[in-house]
């Protein structure tokens, strides 16, 4: 089934949100001071492209110096990225089929606003991840 939702997700959604996140990424990595946050927008851009199967966590090591760089990073991109996720799930939730995509295109607006001090691990190793914190 999650290969199913990954594939229309493709076609539907997840290209484009990726091709957001690769621009947002190469703009990023183009200004060198910038460079963490444009991995980081690589590193997402792949969630978004193929998301069903994997899960977001909070890395235990994350603190002040990941709060201070979510707050450039929701200066820099992540408000514009953010409403990409919003108009894509709007529009998925019209059609019923839809709908199942739109929740997870919602899902992803938390990350999208403030991806350090998140790791993306198979929903397999979910809890996993949060056992060794």
């Amino acid at each position: 089934m999650r290969t199913l939702l990954n594939i229309i997700w493709l076609i539907l959604a997840g290209f484009w949100l990726f091709l957001g996140y690769l621009l947002a990424g190469v703009v990023l990595c183009i200004l060198i001071i910038t460079i963490p946050w444009g991995i980081a927008s690589f590193r997402i851009g792949v969630y978004a492209l193929w998301p069903f199967g994997r899960t977001i966590v909070d890395k235990p090591t994350a603190g002040t110096m990941s709060f201070l760089g979510n707050v450039i990073w929701v200066i820099l991109a992540g408000w514009w990225l953010a409403l990409g996720h919003i108009a894509s799930g709007i529009a998925l939730c019209i059609t019923i089929i839809g709908i199942p995509l739109g929740i997870a295109d919602f899902k992803m607006v938390p990350i999208s606003l403030m991806p350090l001090g998140k790791d993306i691990v198979p929903t397999d190793g979910a809890f996993d991840a949060a056992a060794r914190r």
